[in-house]
């Protein structure tokens, strides 16, 4: 059972960002809504409903059990999902990534230097030492975050930022109530009408783009035409909104331009 909403690229990032670290490691989390029960892939928002039975290759698995398997199966495990994604939201360098794909597979640190291209143990010990150290920095920074939000009124909520945006700084520094006034101001028929004007400031652009995305229905292949229809719909110059939404990694296509899909 698979979400057809139009924003489902905009929930899954939530969901993704909403996530404790135990389920950011298994790729998927729990939800409970009344008598429905569902399992929800962090990934590509798939979705396994408890009490059905699902099959692959003649087994049969129950929900939990199987949405373990599609995180596996369709996106290689959360740790080597986790490692394609850019380093601004990471924070990993090229070469760390390579470390921890080293350590995972339990290579000596000569051998991590070797397969690496390195040439000496003690920069690969150096390194895990770094990376350690980097664990603890964070369980602290993490620790003391929550206690600073602890107090109600402490901060505004920032909207969530997609996965998939290009650059991730201070244009997406957002919060809700800023989201709010600006799709207020810049959708004046309301949120499912058309755009006022595009504006120049980044952060608003970045609303506004977000916004838009949520047109598209995820998992869909749309043609060029399609895509401008939408877009145009929202606002005549749909070729600087369709242009800023694959710039801002928001949307993407094919090298030809035959195709286009929401990205997650």
């Amino acid at each position: 059972m698979r979400l057809s909403e139009g924003n489902e690229a905009i929930r899954i990032s939530e969901k993704f960002w909403n996530a404790s670290v135990a389920e950011l490691k298994q790729g998927y989390t729990w939800e409970a809504d009344g008598h429905l029960a569902v399992f929800h892939c962090l990934v590509c928002g798939e979705q396994f409903e408890k009490g059905i039975i699902y099959s692959d290759e003649d087994r049969f698995y129950e929900a939990e059990r199987f949405a373990a398997l599609h995180v596996e199966s369709m996106h290689g495990g959360m740790f080597s999902w986790l490692l394609t994604l850019d380093k601004k939201l990471t924070g990993l360098t090229e070469l760390q990534k390579g470390l921890l794909q080293a350590f995972r597979q339990s290579l000596s640190d000569a051998e991590a230097a070797k397969e690496l291209g390195i040439g000496s143990t003690s920069t690969v010990r150096n390194h895990r030492f770094t990376l350690r150290e980097k664990v603890k920095q964070a369980k602290l920074f993490l620790a003391v975050m929550e206690l600073a939000e602890e107090k109600p009124g402490a901060s505004s909520p920032f909207v969530s930022i997609p996965r998939t945006v290009v650059m991730v700084d201070e244009r997406f520094a957002i919060t809700e109530q800023e989201n709010t006034e600006i799709l207020g101001a810049y959708f004046k028929q309301g949120l499912d009408g058309p755009l006022s004007e595009f504006p120049k400031k980044q952060k608003r652009k970045a609303a506004i783009l977000r916004h838009l995305i949520q047109r598209f229905e995820t998992g869909r292949k749309y043609s060029e035409k399609e895509i401008n229809a939408v877009l145009e719909s929202a606002y005549p110059d749909y070729v600087t909104l369709r242009r800023y939404l694959i710039d801002y990694g928001l949307l993407d296509r094919e090298d030809d331009g035959s195709s286009y899909w929401v990205k997650l």
